[in-house]
């Protein structure tokens, strides 16, 4: 049995995160480098409790909501970003696996840390099987692959009879090949290489319908009454990553405030950059997007919080909304960073200057399919609107 887990609050894991951000930016260049988390980084997120927030209490994991994932992740990006994306990435396969039958999560979390990565794209082809199913396919993009013992995957299951339907599956990532292909301009340190699998059978209790799954239905006794286990994916997603985003617009504010006081403007007779009303201007507008930014971020936090209280069904303008406040953090986070990166100068091209990596780190995130500014805010119109919203990742 399981000792009694005694649970931080939020105040505690948050106040974890930040005194982390030392060691997360000591190792940011390096990871950029080696395109992976550092082993000590690892260790480090680990010890301070941030693999446990979405694991059960049952396997010593904390439970925790929404509103603490966004805090913690933003505190972690404040460091480096790639640390933050790659923490942020394993609490959403984590949830994903507490919707499996308890006796599957009784083996995925039979470790005191599991590390759990995955997808969503359904890149691979799934077929029947005696007592399960068998997959061949690769998957790309896969966030912290290699620190982790999971990974979440979906395919395309072609049945006998009926239509092909996507299916959800967990996977060891002993039994998967690793691609190490993660050559990138941003997210560099996320280690996000791809995965691959060659007529893998899987057996049929670590399968879910993706439908299923994406409505939130699911296969656990023991977690149909937790309340951060009755919400949509979709949603659920959102707020796992949005804290992130946040923290980078957080990060540039920083990398910039540290540089003002020994900058000058050259060519200028300003021998202070602080004291030009140009970088008055820009720093202004920068700090307001990034409260903008807050506010969205905690509101889709908060959204999730009331309804899994509540135990209340989610509306599709709600869903919708939820990615809208995502996109819109990551547009914000984006054009925040964007002023400040503009306002540094020529020598903030050097590598060892981190505003350029943050910068790019942005750029990146902006760029995946479900975080994409316009993406979402299209998705929001069109329901408004009164039409369907044309995907089932809602």
């Amino acid at each position: 049995m399981v000792p009694k887990t005694v649970i931080p609050s939020r105040e505690q894991l948050v106040a974890r995160a930040a005194e982390l951000v030392p060691l997360l930016r000591k190792h940011a260049r390096w990871a950029e480098d080696n395109r992976r988390l550092h082993e000590e980084v690892v260790e480090a997120l680990g010890e301070a409790g941030v693999f446990k927030l979405r694991r059960p209490k049952r396997y010593g994991g904390y439970e925790a909501d929404s509103r603490t994932l966004v805090d913690v992740a933003a505190e972690l990006a404040r460091g480096d970003g790639s640390a933050s994306w790659v923490a942020s990435v394993y609490w959403i396969p984590g949830w994903m696996a507490c919707l499996f039958p308890d006796e599957v999560q009784d083996e995925v979390f039979s470790s005191a840390d599991t590390r759990v990565c995955g997808t969503l794209s359904p890149s691979a082809m799934a077929a029947p099987a005696d007592g399960g199913i068998t997959v061949t396919g690769k998957w790309q993009f896969i966030s912290g692959a290699h620190h982790a013992h999971w990974q979440e995957i979906i395919a395309i299951l072609v049945p006998a009879e009926g239509e092909p339907y996507p299916v959800m599956a967990l996977v060891p990532m002993s039994d998967l090949l690793v691609v190490d292909d993660w050559h990138t301009s941003g997210l560099k340190g996320t280690g996000s290489v791809s995965t691959v699998a060659r007529d893998l059978f899987i057996p049929q209790e670590r399968v879910l319908p993706l439908p299923a799954v994406l409505q939130g239905r699911t296969a656990s006794k023991r977690n149909a009454d937790a309340a951060i286990y009755r919400a949509p994916l979709l949603p659920t997603a959102a707020a796992s990553s949005v804290g992130t985003v946040l923290g980078m617009a957080r990060a540039a504010g920083d990398a910039f405030a540290k540089r003002l006081p020994t900058r000058k403007i050259t060519y200028t007779g300003y021998e202070s950059q602080r004291e030009a009303p140009v970088t008055h201007l820009r720093l202004a507008d920068a700090a307001q997007k990034t409260d903008q930014a807050e506010f969205h971020a905690h509101r889709l936090a908060a959204t999730l919080d009331t309804k899994a209280a509540e135990g209340s069904d989610w509306k599709i303008e709600e869903r919708a909304r939820a990615r809208a406040d995502l996109g819109t953090v990551v547009r914000l986070a984006r054009e925040a960073t964007d002023i400040l990166a503009s306002a540094s100068g020529g020598s903030s091209i050097y590598l060892d200057v981190p505003i350029q990596r943050i910068a790019r780190d942005v750029q990146a995130i902006g760029l995946h399919a479900l975080m994409n500014p316009d993406t979402n805010a299209e998705l929001y119109g069109r329901v408004l609107c009164g039409l369907e919203p044309d995907t089932l990742y809602i």
